[in-house]
């Protein structure tokens, strides 16, 4: 999992719990809980009641009395606020995985392209077949002239490491680089082992 990843997940969990506990703090006052179970709420606990309101009178007094600043600083906070959140989403909208491929490595002049998605697959099925490898998957990222290729390798039982990444540099790396002319295509190879019944030593 990379930061942008844990970035959002993090995000979307604040978030959620953010209104999460609004939603029920209007709920249990909607339903009179409080009134309804015949317990006492937490001092200064807001919104106990279904008559209670999220900012009485005596509150918006009390916060218009602050000064000229007051407001102005509210409505500022609201806009970053609401600005963060639409480049947030933007950034979630944008594509990272280029939909083309750049043949050569820069756009031609007859407008040459090999989709991402059939590099990727090509790579992933020629990867399966490597020895040692029992599930393989590739994925295209970075923009179409500047292509990155990601890799995911599950080994068998017997699999190792050295010789399957050496396996997969001079076989499915090396085709695909010779195939759309990229001498530069990064690729990030990562491992993981099949999952196996432990044998018995005798």
């Amino acid at each position: 999992m990379n930061s942008r990843s844990i970035l959002n997940r993090l995000l979307l969990a604040i978030t959620g719990l953010v209104l999460l506990g609004g939603g029920l703090l209007i709920f249990t006052a909607g339903i009179d809980f409080y009134r309804l179970l015949h317990v006492d709420p937490p001092a200064g606990w807001p919104l106990t009641t279904h008559n209670d309101v999220l900012l009485s009178n005596a509150d918006r007094i009390r916060w218009s009395d602050q000064g000229w600043w007051w407001w102005p600083a509210v409505i500022a906070a609201l806009i970053l606020a609401t600005a963060l959140a639409l480049l947030w989403l933007l950034t979630q909208l944008r594509r990272h995985r280029p939909g083309s491929v750049h043949l050569g490595g820069a756009p031609p002049p007859d407008g040459v392209e090999l989709r991402g998605s059939a590099l990727s697959n090509a790579v992933a099925d020629e990867a399966r077949a490597l020895p040692g490898v029992a599930r393989a998957s590739a994925h295209m990222t970075g923009r179409p002239a500047h292509p990155r290729l990601d890799v995911a390798l599950t080994l068998t039982e017997h699999g190792a490491p050295a010789p399957a990444l050496q396996a997969l540099c001079h076989g499915p790396v090396a085709q695909a680089r010779d195939c759309t002319g990229l001498t530069d295509l990064p690729t990030r190879a990562r491992f993981g082992v099949a999952k196996h019944k432990a044998r018995r030593v005798e």
